[in-house]
């Protein structure tokens, strides 16, 4: 690759003389890059979002992302921007009412069992502690072609600078553009049948856990996210993809909670044109473990395994992601291809039972199964996600 200018703003030097580049400062990758710094490595994200923005409602919080998080150093933030408990959720009908509360305990001792979090108060969390780790981050900007030269990366930017790398971990999500450019074979998100609606609204005291809305033709849920914010969640089905006026989306989640009363009737009765309804198409992807790792870079989090939310997994398994790939770079820093082989060997079965399971609970709510398998098939899985990563 022919050479410009380099970047008069690079990370300082690591212990392979050359800094490590992160696609990306989503979840995935502010982890990663946290989890690295700490570990002695220098670390540039780029970010091509110039205002480093999410987007959004809330995101429930499950056991095992509790322990990523813990891992992380961010359980003490997180319980004071969010909304934990520790008791299981709760089963109610259509109407409200209650049928039955799960029996849940902590996967660790002193963790919640379940919570909530504003996706954007987790993302201010994440950024304030990788730029308080001495990560570099650039912003607005985007690597447009890399190469492996020897034992570096060369990498060029969308402004035309360039930069020397040690190695390079693509985190930019599930459609990832670096995939797309180290992988142009690879498999593309599908559509797996479902939208999720989410709204925010004002918290009831009565909705003091996850609570569970099933029996009618939808399905949906209310997650505290703070103590006086609540969202609600919705899946629709529809066979097909279909374009949402973001203008008049209100209107449509009005009518898809037409079967609901109870609590969730006060978040429909309130639905206007000011209310911030988030409406996406449910798209998922497993990659096989031939296009995890192209020489001296590697996919990770979405890029890699993009789930839908049944199992309230994406982001924790996208942490989970970081903390073994920094763990494995640091018991062999300087064999890269190694240390990347162990990751893959340890991460693959694991985000392949979140993606498969997640797509197999969401088929069954297509085919409006009983709310006993489903609750069983969710269980298999939770269980499965008990275990050490």
């Amino acid at each position: 690759m022919p050479q410009t200018s380099v970047r008069d703003d690079r990370a300082p030097q690591s212990r392979a003389g050359r800094p490590i580049l992160v696609l990306g400062g989503g979840v995935g990758g502010m982890s990663f890059a946290i989890s690295a710094s700490r570990a002695g490595w220098p670390v540039h994200v780029v970010e091509a979002d110039p205002n480093w923005r999410v987007y959004g409602a809330g995101i429930t919080v499950t056991g095992p992302t509790y322990r990523a998080f813990r891992t992380l150093g961010i359980l003490d933030e997180l319980k004071a921007q969010g909304f934990h408990v520790t008791e299981g959720g709760r089963l109610c009908a259509p109407d409200g009412t209650p049928v039955a509360d799960l029996q849940d305990r902590p996967i660790q001792p002193d963790l919640p069992v379940s919570g909530g979090i504003m996706r954007p108060d987790l993302h201010a969390i994440l950024s304030g502690l990788t730029r308080a780790a001495g990560v570099k981050v650039s912003l607005g900007l985007t690597a447009t072609e890399w190469m492996d030269v020897g034992d570096k990366v060369e990498a060029r930017f969308s402004d035309g600078s360039t930069g020397t790398y040690d190695f390079v971990v693509a985190a930019d999500g599930a459609f990832s553009k670096a995939r797309t450019f180290l992988f142009p074979d690879a498999p593309k998100p599908t559509y797996t049948g479902q939208y999720c609606w989410r709204v925010v609204a004002k918290r009831p005291p009565e909705i003091d856990r996850s609570h569970f809305f099933v029996g009618a033709p939808v399905t949906c849920g209310l997650v505290p996210v703070t103590q006086d914010r609540m969202y609600m969640w919705l899946l629709e089905n529809r066979p097909t993809m279909h374009w949402v006026d973001e203008a008049t989306a209100y209107k449509r989640l009005a009518e898809l909670l037409a079967p609901f009363g109870g609590p969730v009737a006060a978040v429909r009765d309130g639905l206007g044109p000011d209310s911030l309804v988030n409406v996406r198409p449910l798209e998922a992807t497993m990659l096989p473990k031939e296009f995890w790792v192209k020489g001296r870079s590697i996919l990770i989090g979405d890029a890699a395994h993009a789930t839908t939310p049944h199992l309230a997994s994406g982001a924790g398994i996208a942490v989970e992601d970081a903390l073994v790939l920094a763990e494995e770079l640091e018991r062999q820093p300087n064999d890269i291809p190694a240390a990347f082989r162990a990751f893959t060997d340890r991460r693959f079965e694991r985000c392949r039972l979140v993606v498969e399971s997640s797509i197999a609970i969401g088929k069954a709510q297509q085919d409006h199964v009983s709310p006993e398998i489903m609750g069983a098939m969710m269980a298999k899985a939770q269980a499965a996600l008990l275990a050490d990563i």
